[in-house]
């Protein structure tokens, strides 16, 4: 579905991916795992064109899409959930769906049954909602788009427990119906128990890639790269 191969970027003359290396195959989920200012939205901005890329390739099914514009990355089925939920405030929250909707499984019925509160909040304006009611019209938002690989930056960050809760179920129901999941977050006990694959960066580059039970068997990796 989506690879990622030898991929640099930087801002200005500062280099801040060192050649990154991930693959996302259909129906799978991968963790994009890290601490702070180690690259991983860097690597999710230079995937969608939002970062032109000084290097490496990024190929959806096939197609090398390096550097392509957001637009039409949408157009090759990624739908992205940002860092900082960025829904459009001047719009209600049908409003909102409505705006990125194209063909497909995922319908405004749809989403709405999955996130009941977005429902009842349908006529409510996006910056009159909290920050988990935002998140999940962030992610209604991405799935009207009817992605093939949904990628979420930050997925829980700043949420309540409860509302992460909501987030987390949300995602295992997605991957059981065979959606394809790129997902950066912090919380790597909840990631684990419905992710199949985890990459981890430091400074830039991958310095560990492996599985669910090999992550949980190698506890040395989240004291080296992910705690604080």
């Amino acid at each position: 579905m989506l690879e990622v191969s030898g991929l640099e970027a930087a801002y200005g003359e500062s280099r801040i991916l060192f050649g990154i290396d991930l693959s996302v195959g259909p129906g799978e989920v991968v963790t994009l795992l890290g601490r702070n200012g180690m690259g991983k939205t860097t690597t999710v901005k230079s995937i969608f064109g939002l970062l032109r890329p000084r290097g490496g390739q990024v190929r959806v099914e096939g197609q090398d899409l390096t550097g392509a514009e957001p637009h039409r990355m949408a157009l090759a089925g990624l739908g992205l959930v940002p860092e900082g939920r960025q829904v459009f405030p001047t719009l209600n929250v049908e409003e909102n769906l409505r705006a990125t909707a194209r063909p497909g499984k995922w319908t405004l019925n749809r989403i709405y049954e999955l996130f009941p509160r977005l429902e009842e909040r349908r006529r409510n304006m996006g910056t009159q909602l909290s920050g988990g009611e935002q998140q999940m019209l962030a992610i209604g938002r991405a799935l009207m788009t009817n992605p093939r690989l949904m990628v979420l930056d930050e997925a829980t960050e700043g949420l309540a427990p409860l509302i992460r809760a909501d987030i987390w179920a949300c995602l295992a129901r997605l991957k059981a119906e065979g959606e394809a999941i790129l997902v950066i977050d912090k919380n790597v006990d909840a990631l684990t128990r419905f992710a199949d694959r985890h990459v981890v960066i430091e400074k830039g580059r991958v310095v560990w890639t492996g599985t669910t039970a090999e992550i949980l068997a190698t506890p040395d990796v989240k004291d080296r790269f992910l705690h604080v």
